[in-house]
């Protein structure tokens, strides 16, 4: 299944420009390990609402967790497709789980260490 970069976009998510530095990954590593999934992917896939809802919650949080539910080959295949379509960057990814960052240029919530 293949997604258009634009379509899950909204109007205010940008696509990163730079990537993040070693020190800066390491920080959202540290922050991400408390939460709690916010999305869950299971047999269904990247369905358009799951879409919906990652763009939703990287928009109102930056930096969020999400439950892959899938064989390991498909999981790779959704965080590329998330990246891509959504514009944000993976932090993390340990097992059925992968952690993704963009930060909203008009409410930031978190501020990086320097690069």
């Amino acid at each position: 299944m293949r997604y258009c970069c634009t379509r899950y976009e909204t109007p205010h998510i940008s696509r990163m420009s730079h990537s993040l530095s070693k020190n800066q990954l390491k920080y959202l590593r540290g922050l991400c390990h408390p939460l709690q999934p916010v999305v869950m992917v299971a047999d269904k896939g990247l369905s358009e609402n799951v879409m919906l809802a990652i763009s939703e919650a990287l928009s109102n949080h930056e930096l969020i967790k999400i439950r892959l539910r899938t064989e390991r080959e498909q999981r790779n295949a959704f965080i590329t497709t998330i990246s891509t379509s959504t514009g944000a960057q993976l932090v993390q990814k340990i097992g059925q789980v992968a952690c993704f960052y963009l930060p909203n240029p008009d409410e930031p919530k978190l501020a990086l260490p320097a690069a």
